[in-house]
């Protein structure tokens, strides 16, 4: 598949962006513009150009040529350009006298300079009629001067620009100069100007940083055409180091390119080939090393002492090739290293990775403990010798699993498994067999959060045990764990036969006494089949482990049946088994996992019970928990569901982001990402951003179109509460209502009512819009809320909105619910909840004629939507508020005429506009059947047959006529 050379948007400067608008605004001033090569500064000028409106853009750029090269280049550049656009004499309009005599030193269409001789004199003349051509240019409507590659730049274009920005006067004109960081080396002319420049009040100095990795996602999103499949974004992130341009280049044929390619090579090693020969040598050894190398061990391997060491690097540091790094250098940039080290010649590659190898292992010092086995892992590997690339994996996995370092653990394992037919005794080697390491490999897949991969690796264990079954306990057992492993795995990605793996796990435990895998493998099944409607499946389960556990005084195992009995009927006034029974248990095992489980159920059921700050504390608690356990991508992105969930529903929208951004760039399960999606997506409609919001609808929908036979009630219910928002939001009531429909066709599903009920709302809502004629969906739909279980505050706040809702629906503008589901949402602190609650009591207000509960209503909800930034809600807040406190008629206003009673007269009035029944519905908060009956009434009274008749008739007698002044 091809893929865009360059992404058609700018990602991840939009800061970078509002301060250059911030710098224009502030006019006369200067901006420092510099990053890295390829750091996008070019590309930030041209988007920043693009919304310019009104404001005359001047760019010129410096040339290759070297310090001593062609003078004044860029400013040749823009007065050719400048001429272009408003002629010779229009340049001449702007000088003194319309003397252009002096730009002769810069453009030849303006003639010979007076003399060959350049006196001081001259050139300040020359400086001080630049300057006075800007202003006047600027004075005419803002200017944007900027000055490209400025470390490229000739000393006379640094003494130019210098004197334009220390002199620039009142004119609107904004001075850019940018400048590659990386090529300003210790004695670079440019470092001084710089330095001199910022101490200015009116000079501002940006650094375009790299891109993290949700940028890095972003662009290759937008590079490719389409969103990256697994795993791709951590391999371009960590080839590009965040360099737009490397990430471009990498990603050029719409796969990540395995070589370099040549025009990126090109850029790279063009500093290098720049040094002496000696030093690129040096250079060569150091690329062996990885990006960072030891000063001791870059001695060992190029066989220098330390001063000719030192002397042979010093050039490479000073052209910022290498940086000095504690007691070791560091490339600058990791594609640097790799450039250098793919061209090394095959013999030269395995030559090299050998002397790093053998130092180590003569010298296993040269590095940190932690990294030596990994280190020797990687020389022996490219080394081409497989027998101790393999002992030498085995041991760095070891000491990855005891670091917690799980990823890495599998990429080591995978590597044994590689090697593995390559070594005649690697069972004796490392004292395993090779379905051990299959095993081990698979655990630190799942632990990982590398579901794809371990299901993989499972499976072909299991054939693996199959194969070699003897019938043996400890063959069983494997058998046994295996399969339990890769169910996990497989409910992880929401594949089938996740719930088949688990209980072919439990009929395959040995007859006999119960063991401690009896135990958690119940306990498995019984945490994961829950997620059916199998609930009583699912509580048979939890008992007889916790009954096991309990026998055998396995403190994990009851921990997890506790964890799954507590949510088989999660009940959010804490009956039965309680969270301080789980908490206790998991405590006592010690075992992180328990203890993080306890934290994912004690944060869901504190939100769930609508005590919200409390969830969020325990859930952050706990995201730190698992990245201290190494499961940050796993179980730690899981908590962060229930630490923005609290925070949505406190309104901390902009906190809640910031988690939900942090664990999607992890690259969570689907099972995760689902949840963190919705959020986003809610996010960004309550603020009125629809693109946004459609943009992760259309991500979170990826579990609606997968074909399974089970759902999770908050991804599922979830969904398809965004699609019947977004749907009302964008006028679709038909379509939100159809969303709303299928949680009627999905009941008895784990904490039903907490999720069924909000999306409920959203198609009782439907109901409204759509009118009479969805009166048996909403039969449905209250038929449906009937039949839940309403457990606890929140609930209860859900179910009042649903019941107003309803009546709502059916014609009925009841205050009284209204005001009572506002005071629900206020008491558990939900603000959005609480503003909208307070909308639809003054709407019910309004209706019944009391305008003054309106106005108070409309008030309070008015500063609790400005406060969250929540847009759309606020304009219609606005607007209500408009309307109420617009002059109104009452019953003995003898203003009425034509026999109308006051509210006929405001429908006619409304009539005569054009407005259909919904508008008029909508307008004076009253149902389209209502409406309707009003607008037969009129035709009945003026004795007219249609609408245009009753229009028609109240223009003839000019009844809305402004009243004469």
């Amino acid at each position: 598949m091809s893929a865009r050379v360059m992404s058609p948007v700018l990602v991840g400067r939009s800061a970078e962006l509002d301060g250059l608008r911030a710098a224009l605004d502030a006019a006369p001033g200067a901006v420092l513009l510099g990053g890295d090569a390829g750091f996008g500064k070019t590309r930030l000028i041209r988007e920043f150009g693009r919304r310019l409106d009104g404001v005359r853009l001047l760019i010129g750029g410096c040339l290759e040529l070297g310090s001593d090269g062609l003078p004044f280049a860029p400013f040749t550049t823009v007065l050719r350009g400048l001429v272009r656009d408003i002629g010779i004499d229009g340049v001449a309009g702007l000088v003194p006298r319309g003397d252009t005599a002096g730009l002769a030193r810069l453009l030849p269409e303006f003639g010979e300079p007076e003399s060959d001789a350049a006196s001081g004199e001259e050139r300040a003349r020359l400086f001080e009629l630049v300057l006075t051509l800007l202003e006047r240019l600027a004075e005419r409507g803002p200017v944007v001067l900027v000055i490209e590659d400025a470390h490229w730049a000739d000393r006379s274009t640094r003494d130019l620009l210098a004197f334009l920005i220390r002199n620039v006067g009142l004119a609107p004109l904004l001075i850019v100069v940018t400048f590659r960081t990386d090529e300003l080396h210790r004695t670079h002319p440019l470092r001084p100007l710089l330095a001199g420049l910022e101490r200015l009040d009116r000079v501002r100095r940006v650094e375009l940083g790299r891109l993290p990795r949700g940028d890095v996602a972003a662009l290759t999103a937008e590079v490719l055409g389409h969103a990256p499949p697994p795993g791709l974004v951590e391999r371009v992130h960590a080839r590009s180091e965040g360099n737009p341009l490397f990430v471009e280049a990498l990603l050029a044929d719409g796969t990540l390119a395995c070589e370099l390619p040549e025009s990126l090579r090109d850029l790279l090693l063009a500093g290098v080939q720049r040094l002496p020969e000696d030093t690129q040598d040096v250079l060569r050894d150091a690329s062996g090393g990885g990006t960072r190398i030891e000063h001791a061990l870059l001695a060992a391997v190029s066989g220098h002492d330390d001063a000719t060491l030192t002397r042979l690097l010093r050039p490479a540091v000073a052209a910022n090739i290498l940086v000095v790094d504690g007691d070791g250098y560091a490339f600058r940039h990791a594609l640097i290293r790799e450039a250098v080290h793919d061209d090394l010649l095959p013999g030269e590659h395995t030559r090299l990775h050998t002397r790093y190898a053998e130092a180590l292992e003569n010298e296993p010092g040269l590095v940190p403990s932690d990294r030596l086995w990994v280190e020797l892992s990687h020389h022996w590997n490219s080394a081409h010798d497989p027998t101790w690339a393999l002992v030498a994996s085995w041991r760095a996995a070891a000491d990855a699993r005891k670091a917690l370092a799980y990823a890495e653990c599998l990429t080591m394992l995978s590597r044994v498994l590689e090697l593995w037919d390559r070594v005649p005794d690697a069972a004796e080697r490392i004292e395993v067999d090779h379905l051990k390491v299959l095993e081990d490999a698979a655990s630190a897949a799942d632990l990982a959060g590398e579901y794809d991969r371990g299901i993989k690796i499972a499976t072909a264990a299991l054939g693996e045990c199959e194969a070699a079954a003897g019938g043996s306990p400890e063959a069983n057992a494997r058998w046994v764990r295996l399969l339990e492993r890769r169910g996990r795995m497989r409910y992880q990605l929401a594949r089938h036969g996740f719930v088949d793996d688990l209980r072919a796990a439990v009929k395959a435990l040995p007859d006999g006494p119960p063991t401690v895998l009896h135990a958690r493998v119940l306990s498995t099944l019984a945490k994961y089949v829950r997620f059916t409607t199998d609930i009583s499946g699912a509580r048979a389960a939890a008992r007889e482990a916790l009954a096991i556990a309990r026998e055998l005084g396995d403190p994990i195992a009851e921990a997890d049946a506790l964890c799954t009995l507590f949510c088989a009927d999660i009940e959010y006034a804490e009956t039965g088994v309680t969270l301080a029974e789980v908490e206790d248990a998991a405590n006592r095992s010690g075992d992180h996992a328990s203890r993080l489980r306890h934290a994912v159920i004690k944060s869901h059921f504190l939100e769930g019970a609508g005590r919200h700050e409390e969830a969020a504390a325990v859930a952050a608690q706990g995201a730190t928990l698992a990245r201290k356990a190494g499961v940050a991508r796993t179980q730690g992105t899981f908590l962060c569901i229930n630490q923005a969930e609290p925070l949505v529903s406190l309104g901390r929208w902009d906190e809640a982001m910031a988690v939900i951004r942090h664990a999607l760039d992890q690259d969570p399960a689907i099972t995760t990402r689902t949840s963190l999606l919705v959020l986003a997506g809610e996010i960004a409609l309550a603020r009125g951003d629809l693109a946004d919001a459609n943009a992760c609808l259309s991500r979170a929908g990826e579990i609606m179109n997968l074909k399974m036979v089970w759902r999770k009630t908050q991804d599922f219910f979830s969904t398809l509460r965004l699609q019947a928002s977004m749907a009302l939001k964008e006028g679709r009531p038909a379509a939100a209502l159809e969303a709303a429909l299928q949680v009627i066709d999905e009941p008895g599903l784990p904490d039903d009512a907490r999720y069924a009920l909000p999306v409920l709302v959203l198609g009782a809502t439907a109901c409204v819009e759509i009118g009479p004629s969805a009166a048996d969906d909403l039969h449905r739909l209250e038929e449906r809320a009937r039949g839940l279980a309403v457990r606890g505050p929140l609930q209860e706040a859900q179910a009042m909105t649903f019941r107003a809702e309803a009546a709502r629906a059916r014609g009925v503008l009841d205050r009284a619910i209204w005001d009572a589901a506002a005071s629900a949402w206020e008491a558990l602190g939900n603000p959005y909840a609480h503003a909208k609650a307070l909308a639809r009591a003054a709407e019910a207000a309004l209706a019944s004629g009391d305008h003054d509960a309106a106005s108070a209503r409309l008030t309070s909800a008015a500063a609790l939507a400005r406060g969250l930034g929540a847009v759309p809600l606020g304009a219609r807040i606005a607007d209500l508020l408009r309307r109420t406190r617009a002059p109104r008629r009452t019953a003995t206003d003898p203003a009425a005429p034509l026999g109308l009673t006051p509210r006929e007269f405001e429908v006619l009035r409304l009539v005569a506009d054009g407005r259909s029944n919904r508008d008029i519905a909508e307008a004076l908060f009253i149902s389209v059947k209502t409406a309707s009956v009003h607008v037969s009434n009129i035709l009945a009274k003026l004795d007219v047959a249609n609408r245009g008749e009753a229009a028609a008739t109240a223009h003839r007698l000019a009844l809305f006529a402004a009243p004469a002044t």
